[in-house]
């Protein structure tokens, strides 16, 4: 599955930004099933795990960004989102979008950068 993100820049801390990711290719049959994923790495560090949904729409997110970041999905639009909120320098990281289909195959989009100033 090809993806596509977009979304990122720069931001003052506090601020906010919602990153999208499209599959611009994939049809809603091909695209539903699938489990979406946000994923970041920052500077000198491994990549991590943000957020991710489900086929059925059930998330899940990492500690660091509980009750700032939310994750949801447009099937229509073969997008996920990624709304971020209360930004913060720790959130300095390029952002990345993944698929997963239920055969347990990944795809990545390219990565997008999210710079937070203090």
């Amino acid at each position: 599955v090809q993806l596509q993100a977009s979304g990122g820049g720069l931001v003052q801390a506090g601020g906010s930004l919602r990153l999208a990711c499209v599959a611009p290719r994939a049809i809603l049959s091909t695209f539903s099933p699938l489990e979406m994923a946000w994923h970041r790495r920052a500077p000198g560090q491994e990549r991590e795990l943000v957020a991710k949904i489900t086929n059925d729409r059930r998330t899940m997110y990492a500690d660091s960004v509980k009750g700032r970041f939310t994750i949801s999905r447009d099937n229509g639009k073969k997008t996920v989102y990624l709304s971020m909120n209360n930004l913060g320098p720790e959130d300095t990281a390029v952002y990345y979008c993944s698929a997963r289909s239920m055969s347990g195959a990944d795809s990545w989009g390219q990565g997008t950068q999210v710079t937070v100033s203090s």
